[in-house]
Formats: structure tokens, sequence, C-alpha cells
């Protein structure tokens, strides 16, 4: 099947799926995420022996240690992943909140009510994560979601979607709601990006590169940042010893993340 074909039947099932997301309860949601973080649990060796294939062929292929590290899935990181669909399922649900009302001088009233936006696809590199806390923000959210996330990490994201269609199937939440474009073709993310009939939102996930090419390329809206955001202020009055460790460990402790610190932030009295 050919790239193009490929994205068209994930599209083109997740639309279909938004429709029936939507209206889902806030209690069949949060029980699907509840579920979805325990079978993520109780299948962590099934994960771990896929996330072992991609490490081996990111070796293979020459990866660096700050990228092999962001592949690398282990008991800690399984459990991560589940508490953080917990987290989410405990958040407040978003749709149907009115956000704002105002009544207009001919006595017409006027609200903003938050409602889903149907499909977001999302389209990141290599941390595996992703496709774990992306899914569970969009199915709280009452959207569907189409992944395409790098070859490096085919393995690990094919069984994680697997498992968190599986947890939905088992909580009254449809399944196809979660795509997993599992080519490896470079095409198919500018296919993806052509299929405004069925994506709503594109949201890039990753280093400037990827995200500028899905900015000049979309026809769907995005959202992105070229730059990043991660900043460490020290203030006058901080206590410099506990300031030091903070941004040592902002930096050091896994440099190859998104939210590694990027820059360091003195103020000039306590700057040497």
């Amino acid at each position: 099947m050919q790239a193009r074909e490929v994205v068209l039947e994930r599209v083109k099932k997740a639309k279909e799926a938004s429709r029936v997301l939507a209206r889902l309860s806030t209690e069949v949601k949060n029980r699907a995420l509840m579920t979805m973080a325990d079978l993520l649990e109780r299948k962590a060796e099934l994960i771990k022996e896929e996330n072992a294939k991609d490490l081996e062929c990111g070796k293979e292929k020459g990866l660096s240690s700050a990228l092999l590290d962001r592949l690398l899935l282990d008991d800690k990181r399984i459990k991560g992943m589940a508490d953080g669909l917990r987290e989410v399922a405990a958040l407040p649900d978003p749709v149907g909140e009115v956000v704002k009302m105002w009544k207009r001088p001919n006595g017409l009233q006027i609200g903003k009510l938050r409602v889903p936006l149907g499909v977001v696809a999302v389209i990141y590199e290599s941390r595996p994560n992703v496709t774990a806390d992306t899914a569970a923000l969009c199915v709280k959210s009452g959207n569907a979601i189409v992944l395409r996330g790098g070859s490096e990490a085919i393995h690990s994201n094919a069984v994680i979607a697997g498992i968190l269609q599986e947890a939905a199937r088992e909580s009254g939440v449809p399944a196809q709601a979660i795509q997993l474009i599992e080519t490896t073709d470079r095409e198919a993310v500018f296919h993806l990006l052509r299929m405004e009939e069925f994506v709503d939102l594109v949201v890039p996930r990753g280093g400037e590169g990827l995200i500028r090419f899905v900015a000049e390329n979309s026809r769907i809206p995005v959202v992105y940042h070229y730059k990043g955001v991660c900043h460490t202020f020290v203030d006058r009055d901080a206590d410099l010893d506990m300031a030091w460790n903070i941004a040592f460990n902002a930096k050091v402790q896994r440099p190859g993340v998104c939210n590694a610190m990027e820059t360091l932030l003195v103020h000039r009295d306590v700057a040497k």
C-alpha cells in the first residue's frame, strides 16, 4: 500500500470515530484513561521487548547516546506514562465548559463554549512516551488523534498505540479514535499535511527542522513554535546553592529531552 493510501485510511477512520468520541461522557473517557494506564503497566514486558528492537536499530544506525536515552523505555518510564494517563483522567473535562458569557445591548446573550476540535494529528520524533501523552490529552478533550512518530521508535509506538486501542475498546471508547501511521515512508508526513478534509489541527513536536517543514507544508492549521522556551531564572534573593543544583539538574539530568534547560538567566547582582 502506498504512503498516501495508508494515511488516507487512518485519517478516515479517525474522523468517523471523532464523531462518537465527541459525545462521550466524562465518566466514560476517564474510565478509558484509567484502563489504558493499568494495561500499560500490565504489558510492560511486551513494551520493553518492542523497545529493545528500536534501541538495537538505533545503535546500528549510530544514534548518539542522548537520542538513545530519549528512545529508551524502562520500568520507571513506563510507570511514568501510566501515571501521566491517570493525571489526565483527574483533570476537569474541558468539553462543555462555558468560558465566557455576555449580553448585547439588544438583549442577545452570547457565550463561548468549549467543544472538541475533531481530529488532531501529532507529528513527533523519537520519544515513544509522546504516543501515550498526546493520546491521553486528545481522549480527555474528546478529540480523535492521528499519530506519526519517528521511524526510530516505530516498534515502541506501535505496541503502545495497540495497548491504548485495546483499553479504549474495553472501556466503551472507539478504538479507531487512536490511529498510528506505521509506515516509515517520509512521504507520509507530506500526505498527512494535505488531508484537510479529515484533519482539523496539526501539532508538530520535535526539532526546528521538523516544525518548520510542517508549518511550511501544511494546509491544516498548525500549533507550533520554532525555538525552545526552557528558561531558568536565578533571582538576586535566591538560595545560590539551591539555584546551582536546580540549574545543573535542569540541563544535565537528561539533556536530550525537549524540556531540558536551554537558557540560564541570572540577576546581575549575583552574576559572577
